[in-house]
């Protein structure tokens, strides 16, 4: 069996806005956990993956899951500064894996 490396969605941020404004996704139980940790809520995530923009060289190949996962970022409605890590479940379904705020330097 060899490891074949599937391609990268070139069209990531109108797949993640498809999949969202029609309630196809699905939260990770990590993602969920870091969301009570980093007191991070879904609308804020939301509203990044609508609003944000694709960060293409954070993205990274999961060896685990075979899978890309994706970096949307950008700032929630109180104008916090969030990366979203997701990945795709076959083509529609949309995986939230994390969250994080990205501070000022």
């Amino acid at each position: 069996m060899t490891n074949h490396r599937p391609a990268k969605h070139t069209n990531v941020l109108s797949l993640i806005r498809i999949a969202v404004e029609s309630d196809n996704y699905l939260e990770t139980f990590h993602a969920q956990q870091r969301q009570g940790e980093r007191e991070i809520i879904l609308p804020d995530i939301l509203h990044v993956l609508l609003k944000g923009y694709h960060e293409k060289q954070k993205d990274q190949f999961d060896t685990a899951w075979q899978n890309w996962n994706y970096a949307i970022r950008g700032r929630t409605i109180s104008n916090q500064e969030l990366r979203v890590i997701v990945a795709f479940d076959e083509v529609t379904s949309l995986l939230i894996i994390t969250a994080f705020s990205i501070e000022s330097r």
